[in-house]
Protein backbone atom coordinates (compact mmCIF):
# COMPACT_ATOMS: atom_id res chain seq x y z
CA UNK A 1 0.00 0.00 0.00
CA UNK A 2 1.48 3.92 -1.45
CA UNK A 3 1.07 6.42 0.67
CA UNK A 4 -1.17 8.72 -0.67
CA UNK A 5 1.61 11.76 -1.23
CA UNK A 6 3.99 9.26 -3.40
CA UNK A 7 0.82 8.86 -5.58
CA UNK A 8 0.09 12.33 -6.18
CA UNK A 9 4.09 12.42 -6.68
CA UNK A 10 4.24 9.29 -9.27
CA UNK A 11 0.82 11.52 -10.81
CA UNK A 12 2.60 14.79 -11.21
CA UNK A 13 5.87 13.12 -12.48
CA UNK A 14 4.05 11.52 -15.00
CA UNK A 15 1.89 14.36 -16.07
CA UNK A 16 4.72 17.18 -15.58
CA UNK A 17 6.27 15.72 -19.35
CA UNK A 18 2.84 16.04 -21.19
CA UNK A 19 2.49 19.22 -19.85
CA UNK A 20 5.98 20.51 -20.92
CA UNK A 21 5.25 19.40 -24.32
CA UNK A 22 2.03 20.55 -24.99
CA UNK A 23 3.70 24.21 -24.12
CA UNK A 24 6.64 23.81 -25.89
CA UNK A 25 4.76 22.77 -28.80
CA UNK A 26 2.41 25.65 -28.61
CA UNK A 27 4.74 27.82 -28.16
CA UNK A 28 6.29 26.62 -31.08
CA UNK A 29 3.83 27.00 -33.38
CA UNK A 30 1.88 30.44 -32.16
CA UNK A 31 4.51 32.56 -33.05
CA UNK A 32 4.86 31.05 -36.85
CA UNK A 33 1.82 31.85 -37.12
CA UNK A 34 1.63 35.41 -35.07
CA UNK A 35 4.58 36.36 -37.76
CA UNK A 36 3.07 35.76 -40.90
CA UNK A 37 0.45 37.76 -39.74
CA UNK A 38 1.63 40.58 -38.39
CA UNK A 39 4.73 41.75 -39.71
CA UNK A 40 4.68 45.39 -40.84
CA UNK A 41 3.01 46.83 -43.98
CA UNK A 42 4.84 49.48 -45.49
CA UNK A 43 2.22 51.84 -47.67
CA UNK A 44 3.28 54.14 -49.98
CA UNK A 45 1.26 57.09 -50.86
CA UNK A 46 2.95 58.41 -54.35
CA UNK A 47 0.94 61.81 -54.46
CA UNK A 48 -1.26 63.22 -51.59
CA UNK A 49 -5.22 63.40 -53.38
CA UNK A 50 -5.43 67.13 -54.43
CA UNK A 51 -2.01 68.01 -53.18
CA UNK A 52 -3.58 68.47 -49.13
CA UNK A 53 -1.17 66.32 -47.12
CA UNK A 54 -1.06 65.01 -43.07
CA UNK A 55 1.53 64.48 -40.93
CA UNK A 56 2.65 60.98 -40.97
CA UNK A 57 5.29 61.25 -37.80
CA UNK A 58 5.08 58.12 -35.35
CA UNK A 59 2.89 55.22 -35.61
CA UNK A 60 -0.18 57.45 -37.16
CA UNK A 61 -2.07 54.17 -37.92
CA UNK A 62 -1.77 52.36 -34.16
CA UNK A 63 -1.91 56.00 -32.50
CA UNK A 64 -5.23 57.70 -34.30
CA UNK A 65 -6.94 54.34 -35.72
CA UNK A 66 -5.72 51.56 -33.38
CA UNK A 67 -5.00 49.77 -36.17
CA UNK A 68 -1.34 47.63 -35.93
CA UNK A 69 1.83 46.98 -38.03
CA UNK A 70 0.80 49.66 -40.59
CA UNK A 71 3.31 51.81 -41.47
CA UNK A 72 2.74 54.97 -43.72
CA UNK A 73 4.89 56.86 -46.06
CA UNK A 74 5.16 59.59 -48.89
CA UNK A 75 8.96 59.14 -49.30
CA UNK A 76 9.16 57.55 -52.85
CA UNK A 77 12.56 56.79 -51.68
CA UNK A 78 10.64 53.54 -49.89
CA UNK A 79 9.52 52.84 -53.28
CA UNK A 80 11.60 48.98 -53.03
CA UNK A 81 10.44 48.22 -49.95
CA UNK A 82 6.74 49.41 -49.90
CA UNK A 83 4.05 46.51 -49.58
CA UNK A 84 1.75 48.53 -51.56
CA UNK A 85 1.96 51.57 -53.59
CA UNK A 86 -1.15 53.76 -53.82
CA UNK A 87 -2.26 56.42 -56.52
CA UNK A 88 -4.89 58.32 -56.45
CA UNK A 89 -7.02 58.96 -59.97
CA UNK A 90 -7.25 62.43 -60.23
CA UNK A 91 -3.26 63.39 -59.79
CA UNK A 92 -2.97 60.64 -62.62
CA UNK A 93 -5.78 62.10 -65.22
CA UNK A 94 -4.39 66.05 -64.60
CA UNK A 95 -1.05 65.04 -65.25
CA UNK A 96 0.39 65.74 -61.97
CA UNK A 97 2.74 62.54 -61.97
CA UNK A 98 2.85 59.68 -63.99
CA UNK A 99 3.12 56.23 -63.08
CA UNK A 100 6.62 54.89 -62.14
CA UNK A 101 6.53 52.39 -65.00
CA UNK A 102 10.37 52.72 -65.51
CA UNK A 103 11.59 51.92 -62.23
CA UNK A 104 11.76 48.54 -61.16
CA UNK A 105 9.00 47.15 -59.49
CA UNK A 106 9.34 43.80 -56.77
CA UNK A 107 7.25 41.10 -57.45
CA UNK A 108 5.35 40.63 -54.68
CA UNK A 109 4.08 44.45 -54.39
CA UNK A 110 0.89 45.49 -54.61
CA UNK A 111 -0.26 48.83 -56.84
CA UNK A 112 -3.21 50.26 -55.81
CA UNK A 113 -6.36 52.52 -57.71
CA UNK A 114 -7.92 54.75 -55.45
CA UNK A 115 -10.58 57.33 -56.32
CA UNK A 116 -13.70 58.90 -54.27
CA UNK A 117 -15.47 60.09 -57.89
CA UNK A 118 -18.13 58.66 -59.46
CA UNK A 119 -17.09 56.97 -62.88
CA UNK A 120 -18.03 59.67 -64.89
CA UNK A 121 -15.40 61.79 -63.29
CA UNK A 122 -12.46 59.46 -63.13
CA UNK A 123 -11.69 59.97 -67.01
CA UNK A 124 -9.95 57.76 -69.51
CA UNK A 125 -8.49 54.17 -67.46
CA UNK A 126 -8.62 51.84 -70.49
CA UNK A 127 -4.41 52.83 -70.36
CA UNK A 128 -4.44 51.13 -67.18
CA UNK A 129 -4.66 47.65 -68.29
CA UNK A 130 -2.89 45.04 -66.40
CA UNK A 131 -1.17 47.58 -64.09
CA UNK A 132 -3.38 47.82 -60.90
CA UNK A 133 -3.32 45.10 -58.54
CA UNK A 134 -5.93 46.84 -55.77
CA UNK A 135 -9.03 48.79 -55.96
CA UNK A 136 -9.75 51.34 -53.28
CA UNK A 137 -12.58 53.19 -53.48
CA UNK A 138 -16.34 53.62 -51.70
CA UNK A 139 -17.83 50.73 -53.53
CA UNK A 140 -18.65 47.96 -51.23
CA UNK A 141 -16.87 45.21 -53.87
CA UNK A 142 -13.49 47.05 -53.98
CA UNK A 143 -10.43 45.15 -52.54
CA UNK A 144 -10.47 47.77 -49.92
CA UNK A 145 -13.64 49.74 -49.24
CA UNK A 146 -13.40 53.15 -48.34
CA UNK A 147 -17.55 54.70 -48.07
CA UNK A 148 -18.11 58.24 -47.28
CA UNK A 149 -20.23 57.11 -44.92
CA UNK A 150 -21.03 54.09 -42.09
CA UNK A 151 -22.82 53.49 -39.05
CA UNK A 152 -21.27 52.77 -35.87
CA UNK A 153 -23.65 50.90 -32.86
CA UNK A 154 -24.56 54.06 -30.55
CA UNK A 155 -23.06 53.74 -26.75
CA UNK A 156 -26.24 53.01 -24.11
CA UNK A 157 -25.86 56.01 -22.90
CA UNK A 158 -25.70 58.48 -25.17
CA UNK A 159 -28.84 61.12 -25.19
CA UNK A 160 -30.51 60.79 -28.56
CA UNK A 161 -33.56 63.71 -29.61
CA UNK A 162 -36.33 62.09 -29.44
CA UNK A 163 -38.56 64.73 -31.22
CA UNK A 164 -37.38 65.46 -34.67
CA UNK A 165 -40.23 67.49 -36.23
CA UNK A 166 -39.19 70.66 -33.84
CA UNK A 167 -37.69 73.84 -35.07
CA UNK A 168 -38.78 72.90 -39.03
CA UNK A 169 -39.67 76.03 -40.94
CA UNK A 170 -39.23 74.74 -44.65
CA UNK A 171 -41.11 71.58 -46.01
CA UNK A 172 -37.85 70.53 -48.60
CA UNK A 173 -34.51 72.19 -49.02
CA UNK A 174 -31.65 71.02 -51.76
CA UNK A 175 -28.43 72.14 -52.16
CA UNK A 176 -26.71 72.70 -55.47
CA UNK A 177 -23.91 74.22 -57.34
CA UNK A 178 -23.91 72.29 -60.21
CA UNK A 179 -27.33 72.40 -62.09
CA UNK A 180 -27.59 71.20 -65.44
CA UNK A 181 -31.02 71.57 -66.51
CA UNK A 182 -30.66 67.63 -68.53
CA UNK A 183 -29.45 66.32 -65.45
CA UNK A 184 -32.08 63.55 -64.33
CA UNK A 185 -31.83 65.08 -60.99
CA UNK A 186 -32.63 68.69 -62.04
CA UNK A 187 -35.63 66.86 -64.05
CA UNK A 188 -37.26 65.65 -60.79
CA UNK A 189 -36.59 68.57 -58.58
CA UNK A 190 -38.46 70.35 -61.44
CA UNK A 191 -41.30 68.31 -61.26
CA UNK A 192 -41.42 67.77 -57.35
CA UNK A 193 -41.54 71.78 -57.03
CA UNK A 194 -44.83 71.52 -59.00
CA UNK A 195 -46.63 70.05 -55.92
CA UNK A 196 -44.49 71.01 -52.64
CA UNK A 197 -42.60 74.10 -52.50
CA UNK A 198 -38.70 73.28 -52.28
CA UNK A 199 -36.15 76.24 -51.02
CA UNK A 200 -33.07 75.98 -52.85
CA UNK A 201 -29.97 76.91 -51.46
CA UNK A 202 -26.42 77.20 -53.21
CA UNK A 203 -23.50 78.88 -55.86
CA UNK A 204 -26.59 77.63 -58.20
CA UNK A 205 -28.62 80.28 -56.80
CA UNK A 206 -28.64 83.57 -54.53
CA UNK A 207 -29.07 81.75 -51.02
CA UNK A 208 -25.57 80.66 -50.91
CA UNK A 209 -24.64 78.76 -47.83
CA UNK A 210 -21.48 79.57 -45.79
CA UNK A 211 -20.11 75.81 -44.54
CA UNK A 212 -20.77 76.89 -40.86
CA UNK A 213 -24.19 77.34 -41.45
CA UNK A 214 -24.63 73.89 -44.32
CA UNK A 215 -25.93 71.78 -40.89
CA UNK A 216 -28.10 74.02 -38.95
CA UNK A 217 -29.74 75.18 -42.69
CA UNK A 218 -30.47 71.81 -43.03
CA UNK A 219 -31.82 70.99 -39.24
CA UNK A 220 -34.88 73.34 -39.92
CA UNK A 221 -36.21 71.47 -43.45
CA UNK A 222 -38.45 68.51 -42.69
CA UNK A 223 -36.93 66.79 -45.93
CA UNK A 224 -33.52 67.67 -47.49
CA UNK A 225 -32.86 66.11 -50.95
CA UNK A 226 -29.77 64.23 -51.08
CA UNK A 227 -29.86 63.62 -54.96
CA UNK A 228 -26.27 62.05 -56.14
CA UNK A 229 -25.02 63.74 -59.53
CA UNK A 230 -23.65 60.65 -60.85
CA UNK A 231 -26.22 57.12 -60.98
CA UNK A 232 -23.35 54.65 -59.90
CA UNK A 233 -22.99 51.05 -58.18
CA UNK A 234 -22.63 51.96 -53.89
CA UNK A 235 -22.11 56.00 -54.81
CA UNK A 236 -23.33 57.43 -51.43
CA UNK A 237 -21.79 60.08 -50.88
CA UNK A 238 -22.33 63.14 -48.00
CA UNK A 239 -25.25 64.51 -49.41
CA UNK A 240 -26.84 61.53 -47.59
CA UNK A 241 -24.35 60.69 -44.55
CA UNK A 242 -23.51 64.50 -43.43
CA UNK A 243 -25.88 66.91 -45.07
CA UNK A 244 -29.12 64.77 -44.20
CA UNK A 245 -28.18 62.56 -41.75
CA UNK A 246 -26.05 64.61 -39.64
CA UNK A 247 -28.36 67.83 -40.18
CA UNK A 248 -31.13 65.78 -38.93
CA UNK A 249 -33.91 66.13 -42.13
CA UNK A 250 -35.29 62.95 -43.54
CA UNK A 251 -33.30 62.40 -47.06
CA UNK A 252 -35.11 61.55 -50.15
CA UNK A 253 -32.94 60.24 -52.18
CA UNK A 254 -31.65 59.79 -55.97
CA UNK A 255 -28.77 57.74 -56.86
CA UNK A 256 -27.90 54.31 -57.14
CA UNK A 257 -30.86 51.71 -56.95
CA UNK A 258 -32.70 51.20 -53.44
CA UNK A 259 -30.88 48.04 -52.79
CA UNK A 260 -27.85 49.46 -52.76
CA UNK A 261 -29.41 52.22 -49.99
CA UNK A 262 -30.93 49.42 -48.18
CA UNK A 263 -27.65 47.27 -47.64
CA UNK A 264 -25.43 50.90 -45.64
CA UNK A 265 -27.73 52.69 -44.95
CA UNK A 266 -30.49 52.23 -41.41
CA UNK A 267 -33.70 50.88 -42.20
CA UNK A 268 -36.50 52.86 -42.39
CA UNK A 269 -34.37 56.27 -42.24
CA UNK A 270 -35.12 57.51 -45.98
CA UNK A 271 -37.25 58.04 -48.78
CA UNK A 272 -35.98 56.77 -52.41
CA UNK A 273 -37.58 58.52 -55.60
CA UNK A 274 -37.87 55.16 -57.35
CA UNK A 275 -40.54 54.03 -54.39
CA UNK A 276 -43.53 55.97 -55.92
CA UNK A 277 -45.42 55.84 -59.28
CA UNK A 278 -44.75 59.74 -59.81
CA UNK A 279 -43.34 62.79 -58.24
CA UNK A 280 -46.96 64.07 -57.55
CA UNK A 281 -47.73 60.82 -55.66
CA UNK A 282 -44.57 61.80 -53.67
CA UNK A 283 -45.38 64.92 -53.03
CA UNK A 284 -48.41 64.30 -51.20
CA UNK A 285 -47.05 61.90 -49.40
CA UNK A 286 -44.34 64.03 -48.16
CA UNK A 287 -46.98 66.73 -46.55
CA UNK A 288 -48.74 64.08 -45.10
CA UNK A 289 -45.65 62.88 -43.09
CA UNK A 290 -44.64 66.26 -41.82
CA UNK A 291 -48.15 67.09 -40.49
CA UNK A 292 -47.99 63.59 -38.68
CA UNK A 293 -45.56 64.15 -35.60
CA UNK A 294 -45.32 60.57 -35.33
CA UNK A 295 -45.15 58.55 -38.47
CA UNK A 296 -42.34 61.63 -39.42
CA UNK A 297 -40.27 60.65 -36.18
CA UNK A 298 -40.08 56.87 -37.46
CA UNK A 299 -37.79 57.49 -39.76
CA UNK A 300 -35.34 58.73 -37.21
CA UNK A 301 -35.77 55.79 -34.54
CA UNK A 302 -32.56 53.81 -35.86
CA UNK A 303 -30.43 56.91 -34.21
CA UNK A 304 -31.40 55.30 -30.60
CA UNK A 305 -29.23 52.17 -31.95
CA UNK A 306 -26.33 53.59 -34.44
CA UNK A 307 -24.90 56.62 -35.62
CA UNK A 308 -23.14 57.62 -38.17
CA UNK A 309 -19.05 57.69 -39.01
CA UNK A 310 -18.39 59.59 -41.72
CA UNK A 311 -14.37 58.99 -43.24
CA UNK A 312 -12.90 62.71 -43.40
CA UNK A 313 -9.24 61.94 -42.81
CA UNK A 314 -6.72 59.77 -46.06
CA UNK A 315 -4.31 58.51 -44.00
CA UNK A 316 -7.34 56.49 -42.21
CA UNK A 317 -8.50 55.31 -45.46
CA UNK A 318 -5.12 54.08 -45.73
CA UNK A 319 -4.41 52.50 -42.74
CA UNK A 320 -7.62 50.45 -44.34
CA UNK A 321 -5.34 48.77 -46.66
CA UNK A 322 -3.27 47.31 -43.65
CA UNK A 323 -6.43 45.15 -42.15
CA UNK A 324 -7.18 43.83 -45.60
CA UNK A 325 -4.00 43.11 -46.35
CA UNK A 326 -3.45 39.50 -45.35
CA UNK A 327 -6.95 38.41 -46.78
CA UNK A 328 -6.44 40.12 -50.56
CA UNK A 329 -5.41 37.49 -53.38
CA UNK A 330 -1.30 37.39 -53.90
CA UNK A 331 -1.42 37.02 -57.66
CA UNK A 332 -4.56 39.44 -58.37
CA UNK A 333 -4.05 42.36 -61.65
CA UNK A 334 -7.46 43.87 -62.92
CA UNK A 335 -7.04 43.45 -66.96
CA UNK A 336 -9.66 45.65 -67.32
CA UNK A 337 -9.94 48.56 -64.84
CA UNK A 338 -11.76 50.60 -67.15
CA UNK A 339 -15.02 48.23 -67.58
CA UNK A 340 -14.77 47.12 -63.53
CA UNK A 341 -15.24 51.17 -62.57
CA UNK A 342 -17.87 51.51 -64.56
CA UNK A 343 -19.62 48.48 -64.34
CA UNK A 344 -23.59 48.94 -63.40
CA UNK A 345 -23.19 53.22 -64.12
CA UNK A 346 -25.03 55.63 -65.93
CA UNK A 347 -24.10 58.99 -66.91
CA UNK A 348 -24.94 62.54 -65.09
CA UNK A 349 -28.80 61.12 -63.35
Amino acid sequence: YSHPSVCWRLVILCFLPLCLFSGWLSSSVKPLHHDSRSRNVTVLLWHWPFSRSFSLKGDVCWDLYRIPHCILVDERSYFPSADVVVFHNRELQVGLHKLPTNISRPSSQKWAWMSLEAPSHNGNLHKYADIFNMTITYRRDADVSIPYGMLLRREAEEHVNEDNSVNKSSLVCWVISNYKSHHKRSQVYNNLRASVPVVVYGRWTKNRLPSSELLPTISRCYFYLAFENSLAKDYITEKLWRNAYEGGALPIVLGPPLGNYKAVAPPHSFIHVDEFASLNEMGKYLQQLAEDKKRYNEYFTWKKQWKVKRYTDWRERLCNICSKYNSLPKHKVYSDLDAWVNANTSLNI
